[in-house]
């Protein structure tokens, strides 16, 4: 895949790729593998952050904590979407929002931490929205590509030996992935930044310094959070995006999903249960790119059988709220 872009480089997506592979990687670390200094590094980092919206933070993985995962689709009257929209965006168990289908439509990724959040987000809340024409929930049944796998790693910017130079100081797997109710306080510290230094961590959590490593390094090591990285596409040269709903024969739900996950375009796939059998997120430089895409490399994919493509008119929430668009 190729930058299309006039304000980033190949440094800048080698920098992003690093913060996928490894997020609380140090600068100096990231500077070695790359083969620049370390201001160069703090510098790139801080200019992403300003322009392209770059935040590094904690996601609890949902699929491997074995909680409920749903994509909602909310009819909107035109008026009111961008207001329900960005109530849906404050609440902690929604993950993804965007505006769609002119501004009428809402699609919404939501991860109940609980029964109760479920309930009382699809029986309660929106149900008694009056601007809130109709209510369609597919609950995602399998992540073939997303989550600790970011899109940007499909620029192929680093080569394996620094991908593996990145990871040699990552936590290992220990342990099944579970989270305590004393993880609380050091997830939000992290949810709000996920570089947050060891001393930060320990005033935020009122822990010792060593303890919070250990938890750390256990939640990420049993995969029950990782670091992820949030930034606008567009300062790549893909500014636009699509959510596509694809039905597929049951027994090609696998290869279909497993297929799109080696995708350039695509950045989230998962399967679901519901009227169609497959959601992608797509990311991509223009109109014609999605025409190009739906009629080329999806529309010959064996066992697709339908496409419903929803072009994306605004992002308002992706990992977490900041409210903005």
């Amino acid at each position: 895949m190729e930058l299309k872009s006039d304000t980033t480089d190949l440094l800048d997506v080698q920098l992003l790729c690093a913060l996928e592979v490894d997020g609380r990687a140090s600068f100096s670390r990231i500077a070695a593998v790359l083969g620049v200094s370390d201001q160069t590094i703090a510098r790139r980092y801080r200019r992403l952050c300003a322009e392209a919206g770059l935040r590094v933070v904690a996601v609890r993985d949902a699929e491997r904590l074995g909680q409920d995962q749903w994509m909602l689709r909310l009819r909107c009257a035109p008026d009111s979407a961008t207001v329900i929209a960005d109530a849906l965006a404050r609440r902690p168990d929604t993950a993804w929002i965007g505006l769609a289908s002119g501004g009428t439509e809402i699609a919404c990724m939501t991860r109940p931490r609980s029964p109760g959040d479920h309930d009382d987000l699809l029986l309660g809340k929106l149900p008694r929205t009056p601007s809130v024409v109709e209510i369609r929930a597919q609950q995602l049944l399998h992540r073939f590509y997303g989550g600790p796998t970011g899109w940007v790693q499909k620029f192929r910017a680093l080569s394996e030996e620094q991908v593996a130079a990145l990871r040699a100081a990552a936590p290992e797997a220990d342990g099944p992935a579970r989270l305590e109710p004393e993880d609380g306080l050091l997830l939000a510290a992290l949810e709000r930044d996920g570089r947050a230094t060891y001393p930060e961590l320990q005033r935020a959590t009122g822990r010792s310094e060593s303890a919070v490593k250990r938890r750390l390094a256990a939640l990420i090591g049993s995969g029950a959070v990782y670091i992820d990285v949030e930034y606008r596409s567009e300062v790549l040269g893909y500014p636009k995006g699509a959510l596509l709903w694809i039905t597929t024969a049951p027994s090609a739900m696998h290869s279909v999903g497993a297929a799109l996950a080696g995708h350039d375009e695509v950045a989230f796939a998962a399967a679901t249960a519901g009227p169609s059998h497959v959601v992608v997120t797509a990311v991509l430089r223009d109109t014609a790119h999605l025409y190009a895409y739906l009629s080329g490399p999806l529309g010959r994919l064996e066992g697709v059988q339908h496409v419903e493509a929803m072009p994306f008119l605004r992002r308002v929430k992706q990992l977490t709220y900041q409210g903005l668009g």
